[in-house]
């Protein structure tokens, strides 16, 4: 068999088309086979009718070589065998569809035998049930004709009768419409009067004309009744509307009246008083006994009659189906004032349970109203509404719990610092104004979200979400009041709280406690807000899914490290502050020291200056102020190894007991050059270090730099030898005071050195006192100072 190269479905398809053209009819119709070799494209018009075999051979010729009439003569070949073959089995398959048909045929033929015989037996009994059927009608006849008669006359006494009660009916309309209006049956009257209204236009003008101007000579006083009734403010507001309807029906014009009972709905509103503590009788006593714990009880009022403004919206939309708009605003204002009376007992600091009892009296309206007038979608404008109230529900604790730590705090400016104890109580009443002020407001939120309310529980993510904002917030917004507390920073929106005190009036103490406070936050206070906080999301957690919840599923909104590290810095600075106050203080007693007195004509000293008691005295404020709020440090008195200037205070005294041994001003002089070139050798001691938060640590920076502030202020001066021993003596009075008191001697000693070497140094005769008499003025001064204070004891 020669393989045929053209595609299977162009075979099939070719082969259709030519069985289809062979079996038709119609020639013209036949059309070549769309799918052909594209290489006799031109000469595929071998399936036509008017195919022409010698042009179709030359120009098979032309356009072909041996080779391809050869290719060409082989695929004929196999075309003309598949053809045979198609149509072989084309004629065995009519084959047997005509022996089909042939037996069908037969079959009908003798089925139809005896078929005649049939149809002429029915016809018989047809005509047979037709005359029996004849006979009977003929029969009853007379009969119906009488049924029918007597029928026509019932229905004809059963009008008469009818008739003869609506006449009656008529004739006594004007007279039952005068008694509705004195029952005040105003919508009996009108019920009567249409239903006779179709009479009145049949017969008004003839039979019952009488009654008819009589009936609406009535119904013109019930009209105005009823316009009276729309305007009368004693009634309510649902009888109003119930009178819109009566008179609607009665086909009065209703748009003026629209709008007056419009106007007195928004009046309604207007004199709606929503102020005033709401209970609802399904949450009284579960909202009585929360409350029985704060004893802060709600006291039971009567419900807000809002359920009298619902029936009378929904009557007016009935009455009114295109108010919709007027409608939605209407219910949209009361939710607004709702929730505004709502934000205004929020601002008065509320508790839980009122804040949910009076979202839940709001809820119960909101859903009322849902079910009248749904096209409002009240659902959602209440649940936005809420989100705003609870939101300003959770900044106002966080607000006022601010507010509370700012007036303990404040107390100590208004009190001043007179007293035993008043910055350790002042820090201790913060302490505990925060820990349990936190505390509450957790507790508060937890019995807020405890609520069984549906909008309670559409918002327990978001206010879970909003108590860890209002915690972050809460500590920076605290931070922020602490510096203005202390002087440091004066916002723009705190300007209420600055024109309370001026910055420069702050007590040091105030700032010291503060600084501890801020300690204590970074310290202790933060782990507990923590542990306190981790606890109310795991509770809430609890509820919402057996299994418990991811403490930090709702983001980390609140970040404990970065608030340790705010407040770890913000308690350096205010007690960098404070040293700075302190400082200032008495430096400002320093400079007046030295800045007063005509250093050239100074006279003999005969006793310690008294600046040197104003100095101890501001440095024994000091020690009392660190005493009440700081801690006391590890022991490091005398340990003067510690200091890297050891050798150099050593260096320094002996320099002393040398130039002190001295008398003449050119030796002094000389010492003087030794001094500062053995300064420049020897190793420097480090006055300044790292300030801690304990009282010797505060009392001991703040001594240097007093001493440092006064070595600068002499070396500004010029003395004579009685002023540069007048400093000595100072200097030798104030040694062992400080020494008693100071935690590095070694520093202490080496800046009173450096106060009289300063002081020699800017002196025209720089000859010491003798060790006698400077011992003897200084113990004259210590015992007078002994005597005061037995006195003063």
């Amino acid at each position: 068999m020669v393989v045929d190269d053209v595609p299977l479905d162009d075979k099939v398809k070719r082969t259709r088309d030519l069985l289809s053209s062979f079996y038709s009819q119609d020639a013209s119709h036949t059309s070549a086979p769309a799918n052909t070799t594209s290489r006799f494209a031109t000469l595929d018009t071998i399936n036509t009718t008017s195919f022409d075999a010698d042009q179709y051979m030359n120009l098979l010729v032309q356009k072909s070589n041996l080779e391809g009439l050869l290719q060409r003569h082989v695929e004929m070949a196999a075309e003309i065998k598949n053809l045979d073959t198609d149509l072989q089995m084309l004629v065995y398959e009519n084959y047997n569809k005509f022996i089909s048909a042939t037996d069908t045929i037969k079959r009908m033929k003798n089925n139809i035998v005896g078929m005649e015989v049939n149809m002429e037996q029915l016809l018989e009994k047809i005509m047979s049930v037709q005359s029996r059927s004849d006979g009977v009608n003929t029969s009853l006849f007379e009969k119906r004709e009488h049924i029918e008669k007597l029928h026509r006359t019932r229905n004809l006494l059963r009008k008469v009768q009818i008739l003869s009660c609506v006449e009656q009916f008529i004739y006594d309309l004007p007279t039952t419409l005068g008694k509705c209006i004195k029952s005040e049956a105003y919508g009996d009257a009108v019920r009567f009067y249409t239903g006779a209204m179709p009479i009145f236009k049949a017969y008004g003008d003839s039979s019952f004309q009488d009654c008819k101007k009589a009936s609406e000579e009535v119904m013109s006083v019930i009209i105005n009744k009823l316009q009276d009734k729309v305007s009368s403010d004693s009634e309510s507001i649902q009888a109003r509307a119930e009178a819109v309807m009566l008179l609607k029906q009665l086909d009065f014009p209703v748009e003026n009246l629209k709008s007056k009972l419009l106007e007195k709905l928004e009046q309604f509103l207007e004199e709606l008083d929503l102020s005033k503590e709401i209970s609802i009788g399904s949450a009284t006593p579960h909202e009585s006994t929360k409350e029985g714990s704060e004893s802060d009880p709600i006291t039971p009022l009567p419900e807000v009659p809002t359920r009298e403004f619902v029936e009378a919206v929904h009557a007016y939309h009935v009455i009114f189906p295109d108010s919709e708009q007027q409608l939605v605003r209407l219910v949209q204002d009361l939710t607004t004032r709702h929730f505004e009376a709502a934000k205004q007992k929020i601002q008065e600091q509320i508790s839980s349970a009122k804040l949910a009892n009076r979202l839940r009296f709001i809820w119960t309206d909101v859903l009322l109203i849902n079910e009248v007038l749904p096209e409002a979608a009240l659902e959602d404008f209440a649940f936005e509404a809420a989100c705003v109230a609870v939101k300003q529900y959770v900044a106002s604790a966080f607000f006022h719990l601010l507010h509370e730590i700012s007036d303990t705090l404040l107390q100590i400016q208004k009190d001043g610092i007179e007293g035993e104890y008043p910055l350790r109580a002042a820090l201790e009443a913060s302490k505990n104004a925060l820990i349990q002020g936190s505390t509450k407001v957790l507790s508060d939120f937890r019995r807020l979200l405890d609520e069984d309310l549906g909008l309670i529980l559409k918002l327990r993510d978001m206010i879970i979400s909003w108590v860890q904002e209002g915690f972050q917030t809460f500590f920076k917004q605290l931070n922020d009041r602490l510096l203005l507390l202390s002087g440091k920073n004066v916002m723009a929106h705190e300007q209420f709280l600055a024109e309370r005190f001026q910055a420069d009036k702050v007590p040091a103490g105030l700032v010291l406690v503060i600084s501890q406070l801020s300690v204590f936050i970074e310290q202790d206070a933060i782990l507990r807000i923590t542990e306190a906080r981790t606890d109310f999301l795991f509770e809430i957690g609890s509820s919402l899914s057996a299994g418990g919840v991811h403490l930090y599923e709702h983001g980390p909104a609140f970040v404990p490290a970065e608030v340790r590290r705010t407040f770890r810095s913000a308690g350096e600075k205010f007690l960098q502050h404070y040293i700075n106050m302190r400082t200032q203080r008495i430096s400002v007693l320093l400079r007046k020291r030295l800045t007063t007195p005509n250093w050239i004509k100074h006279k003999e000293p005969r006793e310690v200056h008294m600046f040197v008691d104003l100095f101890l005295q501001e440095l024994r404020a000091v020690g009392s102020e660190v005493k009440q709020v700081l801690a006391q440090g590890l022991p490091r008195k005398h340990s003067r190894t510690e200091s890297n200037g050891s050798t150099s205070s050593s260096r320094s005294n002996t320099l002393r007991d040398e130039k002190l041994g001295r008398s003449t001003t050119n030796r002094a002089r000389s010492q003087l050059l030794e001094t500062h070139l053995a300064k420049l050798f020897k190793q420097k001691m480090e006055i300044f270090t790292k300030v801690e938060h304990t009282q010797e640590s505060v009392v001991m920076t703040i001594v240097k730099l007093c001493l440092k502030s006064l070595q600068e202020f002499v070396r500004l001066q010029t003395f004579n030898r009685s002023g540069f021993q007048q400093i000595q003596l100072d200097m030798q009075y104030l040694r062992p005071t400080l020494k008693d008191t100071a935690e590095d001697e070694a520093a202490v000693e080496f800046l009173l050195d450096e106060v009289i070497v300063a002081a020699a140094e800017r002196c025209l005769d720089p000859s010491p006192l003798e060790p006698a008499i400077l011992d003897r003025l200084v113990h004259a001064k210590l015992a007078r100072t002994t005597d005061q204070e037995h006195v003063a004891s």
